[in-house]
């Protein structure tokens, strides 16, 4: 609901798509499964009673009354939006309109099951030295535009749970060892796409080892990044358009 008589000097309608992407990769490299979560949030500092109207390049908006468009669309699944949506006009004519609340809110959110090239993919190779000695060879590619550049960037590769005396060398960012979740993680601040950073890992274990010293090799490697300014699903805010009375 909105209270009549908001009024501000200069009026201003700011809008974000946010999207998070769960990936899980096999080791051979195949997408096993892959979602988009997104949203849109709306800021709205506007006066009056202003009604708005968004258009996306979402197929179903589209493919209502046989209307095409040239460029692309994508379909999304489980579409959900604010209460100040206007519902019937957004199932009869696909239109998304609406009079906002003051200040910021979630307009909408969606989600898609797509398959997905993994957009940071990394390598490991393990090399044993000697009985006591192995070398982990650690290659991280980008696969995004190179454009884009993806933030604080943080892989958890993990590692055997009696390791000593890890040595490390990387050309980019930070190498930090966690005993307690026996894992070396490696943070990268700035990744651009289209491009590959590498890390050399060495450390020492016992020449006895026991079967519960290999429980890591069974272990997922963990990404985790953001990338600003990049939607994965190809959703494009085509207007938005905003009238108001008085």
């Amino acid at each position: 609901s909105r209270t009549p008589g908001i009024k501000y000097k200069v009026n201003q309608a700011f809008l974000d798509v946010v999207e998070k992407v769960n990936s899980l990769i096999s080791h051979k490299g195949e997408m096993l499964r892959s979602e988009i979560v997104g949203q849109i949030n709306l800021k709205a500092l506007l006066s009056g009673i202003p009604t708005l109207k968004l258009g996306l390049n979402d197929k179903i908006f589209y493919e209502v009354s046989g209307r095409t468009t040239s460029s692309k669309t994508i379909e999304m699944d489980d579409l959900k939006f604010h209460n100040c949506v206007n519902m019937n006009k957004f199932e009869n004519e696909r239109i998304i309109e609406f009079v906002p609340p003051d200040g910021s809110f979630q307009l909408m959110s969606y989600r898609l099951n797509t398959q997905l090239k993994p957009l940071i993919w990394v390598e490991v190779n393990s090399n044993k030295l000697s009985s006591t000695k192995i070398e982990y060879n650690v290659k991280a590619k980008s696969n995004y535009r190179n454009k884009s550049i993806a933030h604080n960037v943080e892989i958890s590769i993990p590692v055997p749970n009696d390791l000593k005396n890890p040595v490390f060398k990387t050309a980019n960012g930070n190498v930090s060892y966690f005993p307690d979740k026996e894992v070396i993680n490696w943070t990268i601040k700035y990744f651009p796409g289209q491009n590959e950073v590498f890390l050399k890992l060495q450390f020492n274990v016992p020449t006895i080892r026991t079967d519960t010293c290999n429980a890591h090799l069974k272990k997922p490697i963990q990404l985790k990044f953001n990338i600003p300014s990049f939607t994965v699903s190809g959703i494009q805010v085509k207007y938005l358009k905003i009238t108001e009375k008085s």
